[in-house]
């Protein structure tokens, strides 16, 4: 079977999906003593996580958070029957149905835009940003591109991160 002939590991319908939500927005609110025992998980012991006086004389209203833990605060959680094998939750978000095996993991890039502050309420929506599909040496695959937008209560956005998963 040629690439020209072959069925698309995208249906019309996942296309259509592209640009839309995928599931509800999260949201969490950033504790003193979650964000402090996140840096410490990640060893990032920066004083601006720690320490209010260093935070305002470098500039901040108050402590910061370390950047990734914006993912962390908004995740969601579950039950153990919600628990998947590699100790994530499964998300309960509509992504595209394909015409795959599996999906994997294929990296994420973040953008800073302004610090997240302890005591902060940030919300997470995730829409589906793109689904490529390709060739590769293995065979075809998808490349499916997420964009999350992390807002604070002030409906300003810290930070925004393009996820892509690839799919066989």
């Amino acid at each position: 079977m040629t690439a020209d002939s072959r069925e698309s590991l995208v249906p019309p319908e996942a296309r259509a999906m592209v640009g839309q939500r995928l599931g509800q927005p999260a949201t969490g609110e950033i504790t003193l003593k979650d964000a402090q025992r996140f840096a410490k998980a990640v060893d990032d012991l920066n004083p601006l996580y720690f320490d209010e006086a260093a935070a305002r004389e470098a500039g901040y209203r108050t402590l910061i958070v370390p950047p990734t833990y914006l993912g962390y605060v908004t995740a969601q959680h579950g039950t153990l029957a919600d628990l998947r094998i590699d100790g994530l939750y499964r998300s309960g978000s509509r992504g595209p149905q394909l015409r795959v095996k599996r999906v994997m993991f294929g990296g994420e890039d973040w953008d800073f835009l302004s610090p997240a502050y302890v005591g902060d309420t940030i919300t997470a929506e995730t829409r589906l940003a793109g689904l490529e599909e390709k060739d590769g040496a293995s065979g075809p695959f998808v490349l499916m591109t997420t964009e999350t937008t992390y807002t604070n209560q002030l409906g300003e956005v810290v930070a925004r991160a393009r996820g892509r998963s690839i799919a066989r």
